[in-house]
């Protein structure tokens, strides 16, 4: 009876030191979990990071490529102006270059009107060296005089800024006003009662 108690007595202790073992490693197990989620939210952050670096050298890169490949034209001289008439829009751009004058892509020595290559060259009639410069002008919009008055307007006004002198201005206003200023008029709309802005029906009285 006495071996029976004092073998019941020995495994008593070793079951305490069994529960207390599983207790630590419970307590361990709850507590790694939040280590975990710590240590995620840093590499979380890690990545971000090395992403922003990486992003921002991909954009470095790109542009110093982009500005490898740009090639700038060093001793010519630009000028662009804009003119209107009516519904057209014209711009015109001035440089330096062989004497090559185009109209909407073609030579304005194609043009069938003869009247509208004069109109065209009027300011260069004008406009003391410029046989040297490459002059091409772009015309949306509007009717056929409409677009050679624009156009008229755009490179008188290019040539202004171009050589970049105020006689030269004076000069465009006294032979005619409208080759610096853009003229306002527009066209009349339609009224009720009439074919046109001002004419009316015919009446009859029988």
């Amino acid at each position: 009876m006495a071996e029976k108690e004092k073998t019941k007595a020995e495994e008593k202790p070793k079951k305490s030191s069994a529960s207390k073992k599983s207790t630590k490693t419970t307590s361990s197990k709850s507590a790694k979990p939040k280590k975990s989620t710590e240590e995620k939210k840093t590499a979380v952050k890690k990545s971000t990071t090395k992403k922003k670096t990486e992003a921002k050298t991909t954009k470095t890169t790109r542009k110093k490529t982009t500005t490898k490949s740009k090639k700038k034209v060093k001793g010519k001289k630009v000028a662009v102006a804009r003119g209107k008439r009516k519904e057209a829009i014209a711009r015109a751009v001035v440089k330096e270059g062989k004497g090559r004058f185009t109209f909407n892509k073609k030579s304005v020595s194609s043009l069938n009107n003869t009247y509208f290559q004069e109109l065209l060259r009027e300011p260069l009639y004008i406009a003391t060296g410029s046989e040297k410069l490459d002059i091409s002008v772009t015309v949306k919009g509007g009717g056929a005089l409409g677009q050679i008055q624009a156009a008229r307007r755009a490179i008188a006004v290019a040539l202004v800024e171009f050589f970049g002198d105020e006689k030269l201005w004076d000069k465009f206003y006294e032979a005619d006003k409208f080759l610096v200023v853009e003229d306002p008029r527009r066209v009349e709309p339609k009224k009720y009662k009439g074919r046109k802005a001002r004419a009316r029906f015919q009446k009859s009285y029988r």
